[in-house]
């Protein structure tokens, strides 16, 4: 097993290829970056880690690494990656570290960097571009970042009410932009949320309260670290959530990953709908409440073709971008997209963060449920939006570039569809209403197949087709 680098930081498992050393030097990294990037002024970064067990070790070493390099730090403990988005904005710092590893298992553990331009006064931070990130990567490498003298040290600083405002802006943005949140309290739901005893459970907890939950069952509600189940929030992981909602006749279910930026919805009547429909729910909230005719909303090459009906619905436009929060950032930037995220349940509502943030998704998904002041089944929404089927496969990699060969085989094969080169390869068949992808992950040493047809056989079909070409 090697360690990860990529835009998304540096990922790998704890004492085999993530160390303190690993974890010291890459932190180090990135403060000296930022502070080459802030020229005279000193750097200050946040820092938090999305709880799970073993994680205060790396803490410390990249707390370490960052005081090394002479940057100030906004410790801020236990945080969800998005509430440190937040919190770098709030604390108008150079940039943000979250020690996660996202949806990895138990023993995988990363640091994942944040940036924000100088001076920015709206929401501005969020994952780094390509350039950046390499950039970063490159001093690891080299190990130039070194160290600064004694009498530049950084300081620390602690933080322990980020989560909390974190919620509250939530709830102010939802209100101002969707609808009157009085309305989700007026209907009384019954919510279950799944928290993998991580960072997010107590700001899940504590979103879901405010939002007048008052039938709440809590599962991995514990913040202990340890995961109850695989943390990734799939169909296969998440039965005892589905068996929780039919148990309790919730009116929804939610289910968060380690760090808390993305999110999963089991229906009422306990189907698991898919992180797919994360999005395009609140999409559908956003662009309902909108009113503005040519809005654009931005999201990745992986993400579901749904997104493009219900945008054609309100008049609006869909930019898609290569995998990877900061691409799709960038194009929500320069477009002044009113939304954007990617299919893995990740929401981007910029009046919060630059950051997909699961707090953000449910508020949205509830008051979509709740907007006509009467509460309606979750079912009965999603029966309304298109229907497809998205299917996906994983296959081992030995490096990141063994993919190469299968992208340039797929893309010949289906040079008279509609070809997307910007990460991997995405093939859009017309004429079927489906479309496949075929790239190399940038957080896992896979590759991954993704196809998307309006029954799951045809999916299904795509991707047998698909690894035929591939092995031919």
């Amino acid at each position: 097993m090697t360690l990860m680098l990529s835009v998304s930081g540096c990922r790998g498992v704890v004492g085999e290829t993530l160390t303190p050393e690993i974890a010291v030097r890459f932190a180090g990294s990135f403060g000296a970056w930022l502070r080459a990037r802030a020229g005279q002024r000193r750097a200050r970064v946040v820092l938090a880690r999305d709880g799970r067990a073993g994680g205060e070790m790396i803490k410390h070493a990249a707390m370490a690494g960052l005081l090394g390099a002479g940057c100030d730090v906004v410790d801020l403990g236990i945080a969800m990656t998005p509430t440190v988005g937040f919190a770098t904005d709030m604390h108008r710092a150079d940039g943000g570290m979250v020690l996660t590893a996202s949806h990895n298992p138990q023993q995988w553990n990363g640091l994942k960097a944040i940036v924000r331009r100088a001076g920015a006064r709206e929401p501005d931070a969020c994952a780094p571009d390509a350039d950046s990130a390499n950039q970063i990567i490159e001093l690891f490498r080299s190990s130039r970042a070194g160290s600064e003298g004694w009498r530049t040290l950084g300081t620390v600083a602690r933080d322990d009410l980020a989560s909390i405002r974190h919620v509250k802006h939530v709830l102010d943005s939802v209100d101002a932009h969707i609808a009157d949140i009085d309305h989700i309290a007026e209907a009384g739901f019954n919510v279950v949320l799944d928290s993998v005893n991580c960072s997010g459970a107590g700001p899940g907890r504590h979103l879901l309260e405010s939002l007048g939950i008052e039938q709440l069952t809590h599962l991995g509600g514990e913040a202990t670290g340890l995961f109850p189940h695989t943390p990734e929030p799939t169909r296969e992981n998440l039965g005892s959530l589905a068996e929780a909602v039919k148990r309790t006749g919730a009116d929804i279910g939610f289910a968060q990953d380690p760090d808390a930026d993305r999110l999963a919805i089991v229906d009422e009547r306990g189907e698991y709908i898919g992180e797919e429909y994360t999005l395009v729910l609140a999409a559908e909230a956003l662009l309902a409440s909108a009113h503005t005719p040519g809005a654009t909303v931005a999201v990745n090459l992986s993400t579901s073709r749904m997104i493009d009906d219900v945008a054609a619905r309100h008049g609006a436009k869909v930019i898609r971008t290569a995998v990877g929060e900061a691409n799709v950032v960038a194009a929500m930037k320069s477009n002044h997209c009113l939304m954007g995220g990617e299919g893995n349940g990740g929401v981007i509502f910029p009046p919060v963060t630059y950051i997909r943030d699961s707090l953000s998704a449910m508020a949205i998904v509830l008051a979509l449920m709740a907007k006509t002041g009467e509460k309606r089944p979750l079912s009965g929404i999603i029966r309304d939006m298109p229907a497809y089927a998205i299917e996906k496969r994983k296959v081992d990699l030995p490096s990141k570039d063994a993919a190469r060969p299968a992208v340039d085989k797929i893309a010949r094969a289906y040079k008279s569809e509609r070809i997307d080169l910007q990460d991997g390869v995405r093939v859009d068949f017309e004429a079927r209403r489906a479309w496949l992808h075929v790239r190399a992950s940038n957080t896992e040493p896979i590759m991954r197949l993704i196809a998307e047809a309006p029954s799951p056989d045809a999916a299904r079909g795509i991707l047998d087709e698909a690894a035929r070409v591939i092995a031919g």
